[in-house]
């Protein structure tokens, strides 16, 4: 019998996994992965055949497909005037998820030490581990989940080598304020502490509010990696086209690592995104077409037992059920699942702790029928 010594020997199949899979066992409505029900653009689709009949079905450049990074870069100097090369200081990768991992795996060394919020997305801390790194988690807590910037100074030591952020975040669907930008150039300031900032949902971000990327601030951009994702920006998860931004000296490493993971990327979708980019009316419009989504969602649950909390940015709403039940967050989900036939994330599966505060999250990038049908069911809880 072989004998093996897991890397990751307390992770197990994903709440997403499992809950999706509840779902489709229970035939539920599923409001707990984040991905739309919708489709794409289907000029997108036409693009991408386009380009694959033109004959771009080959292996990519490593680095990406030189108009699309020309294109990323534009998007990032009109919206943040921040000017990134295309040809040192972009990268193109599969999904927002490989651009977070190649970005630990190539700064992070044996023994550094990483700053994660929690609830956090569940890919950042096993990264962290997989390269011998040391998690250091602040835990945030609900309504507001909001930063105690002096709690996380005693977190920092001469080993912290990174601050992973989320803005807006999941599953918390908050944004960073000024106030928290303030304290993290204090915080950072005059150390070679790094941030990976994930800013995948930087496109869906509600009621007049600006998005804080950390390529507005300089004192922040020339420490940060920011990750993105096409997949959530334009309704396609499946095709798995994401991007990272970061100063030259950052990509370079970040780079040494990504062409042993994939090389390249999809040729004929980058091609085809290249092309949709050239409008931007396709992303700027984006926010309002989600908080109309929330919103409507938020009237549909009015009158029900859940209490929602606020939802800044993000595709997903987060709900207490304490009026409901005092069960743990994750038997609730389930039971919701199973019994009532909606499926949602318990918001416990964030914390590395598995810390629960009742709440469960629901992922409104759905159809108008499907939030209805959700809804109506949700009302008789």
């Amino acid at each position: 019998m072989i004998h093996l010594t897991s890397k990751l020997p307390s992770s197990g199949t994903t709440i997403f996994t499992v809950m999706s899979r509840l779902a489709q066992e229970s035939g539920a409505i599923n409001l707990s992965q984040g991905y739309p029900d919708f489709d794409c653009d289907p000029e997108l689709i036409v693009l991408v055949n386009k380009h694959m009949r033109a004959g771009h079905n080959q292996y990519a450049p490593m680095t990406g497909v030189g108009l699309l990074r020309e294109r990323i870069s534009e998007k990032a100097n009109r919206l943040y005037g921040a000017d990134y090369h295309p040809e040192t200081e972009v990268t193109v990768t599969a999904g927002g998820t490989q651009a977070i991992f190649t970005a630990i795996a190539a700064l992070v060394h044996p023994n550094d030490e990483v700053i994660i919020f929690d609830p956090s997305y569940d890919s950042y801390a096993p990264a962290v581990k997989l390269v011998g790194g040391f998690v250091k988690s602040y835990e945030l807590s609900p309504p507001n989940y909001k930063i105690d910037w002096k709690a996380v100074r005693k977190l920092i030591s001469a080993h912290t080598r990174m601050i992973i952020l989320n803005t807006p975040q999941n599953p918390t669907a908050t944004t960073l304020k000024e106030e928290d930008i303030r304290e993290l150039i204090s915080i950072t300031n005059n150390t070679d502490i790094l941030i990976l900032s994930d800013e995948v949902y930087e496109h869906m971000i509600y009621d007049g509010r600006q998005h804080l990327s950390m390529a507005r601030f300089p004192e922040l951009r020339e420490r940060s990696l920011i990750c993105a994702s096409f997949g959530k920006l334009f309704h396609n998860t499946g095709w798995k086209t994401g991007y990272c931004m970061g100063p030259a000296t950052l990509m370079e490493e970040f780079r040494k690592v990504h062409q042993f993971e994939v090389f390249s990327v999809n040729t004929p979708v980058q091609h085809a995104i290249a092309d949709y980019l050239a409008d931007r009316s396709h992303y700027e419009g984006l926010s309002a077409f989600y908080q109309s989504k929330r919103d409507y969602f938020a009237r549909l649950m009015q009158g029900s037992r859940f209490k929602l909390l606020d939802c800044e940015g993000s595709y997903f709403q987060t709900a207490r059920f304490d009026r409901i039940s005092g069960e743990r967050d994750t038997e609730f989900a389930k039971r919701l699942t199973t019994d009532v036939g909606v499926a949602a994330i318990p918001v416990s599966a964030f914390y590395a702790k598995g810390t629960d505060f009742g709440i469960i999250r629901f992922c409104f990038a759905k159809q108008d029928e499907t939030l209805e049908r959700a809804a109506e069911k949700l009302q008789k809880v």
